[in-house]
């Protein structure tokens, strides 16, 4: 067997976050940063030279959650996109999950449209077979002109295609959504522009979060010097609104209930849309209280 880094706790580096979902998952960190890291908006991993760890620290953290973490059933691997590591190595963390953590349903990550890309339909197939059974993409925008402001480094079609190609290896995709990252004068075409993305992709999960402005990055530079409006609350339900009046899917769950946002709406489409937009219309008239401002947080 390999020979591990042992210790008496996990090994994490920086600041870590994972998706709402993962709350009580096991979180492995294989990876530190991203490996895109020039979205607009995001100041996650400014900080960080993204790199994948080593085999040994890896191993380390799987042996100390094989004695502490017996009753989690679900593996999360950080940081910003673990997908985009060689597949021999993937491999290899999964098969140690799989050895050391035999009681785990499921293993996620983040993935982005490029990390995708590089995996053929085969290899993904693999993973999945091997234990990954979810990806998380952040997708933020349906908006062609949208999608290169932000600087995702994808276009529309990109990530539809490589949404498609997740669901066709068997493996559930969430993706994200940003509201108010359009500001306020592209806002409705941003909505109908994601919902008609999200559509054609086809996604098991859409979780919809609300911008918030991070200092130190472009989009607040942009709100600094006043080429970026924030939305207000109204605003910002009428784009909800639109998003998913405009988004038809198969059989999937749309969720706002992120903390950024003010109004938390979990609909099961296409049965539950009308219900969503009953709720928002009923938000906007007033009939319904939103969270407080002091209650949003990232």
């Amino acid at each position: 067997m390999e020979q591990a880094i042992m210790s008496d706790d996990m090994h994490y580096e920086g600041t870590c976050i994972r998706p709402p979902s993962e709350a009580y998952s096991i979180l492995l960190q294989v990876t530190v940063g991203c490996s895109h890291n020039k979205c607009a908006f995001c100041g996650t991993y400014k900080g960080k030279r993204f790199r994948i760890k080593d085999d040994r620290t890896i191993l380390g953290d799987i042996l100390f959650a094989a004695t502490y973490m017996k009753r989690q059933d679900r593996v999360f691997l950080m940081d910003g996109d673990a997908l985009i590591i060689p597949q021999k190595r993937l491999m290899w963390i999964l098969d140690r999950i799989r050895e050391h953590l035999p009681w785990v349903r499921r293993v996620g990550a983040y993935a982005n449209a490029k990390s995708i890309r590089m995996k053929t339909l085969d290899e993904l197939k693999a993973l999945k077979e091997n234990g990954l059974g979810i990806l998380y993409l952040g997708v933020e925008t349906g908006d062609e002109a949208l999608l290169k402001k932000i600087r995702k480094g994808t276009s529309a079609q990109n990530l539809i295609d490589m949404g498609r190609k997740v669901r066709e290896a068997g493996i559930k995709l969430s993706v994200t959504v940003l509201l108010g990252i359009a500001g306020r004068e592209r806002s409705l075409d941003h909505a109908r522009a994601t919902g008609d993305l999200l559509t054609r992709m086809d996604p098991n999960y859409v979780g919809a979060l609300t911008v918030m402005l991070i200092p130190g990055t472009p989009l607040h530079d942009d709100y600094l010097n006043g080429t970026f409006e924030l939305l207000s609350e109204h605003e910002l339900l009428l784009e909800l609104r639109e998003m998913i009046a405009h988004t038809d899917l198969s059989r999937g769950l749309f969720f706002s209930n992120h903390a950024s946002n003010y109004l938390p709406i979990k609909a099961r489409l296409p049965k539950g849309k009308q219900e969503a937009l009953d709720q928002i219309d009923m938000a906007l008239r007033g009939e319904i209280g939103l969270r407080p401002e002091w209650m949003r947080a990232l």
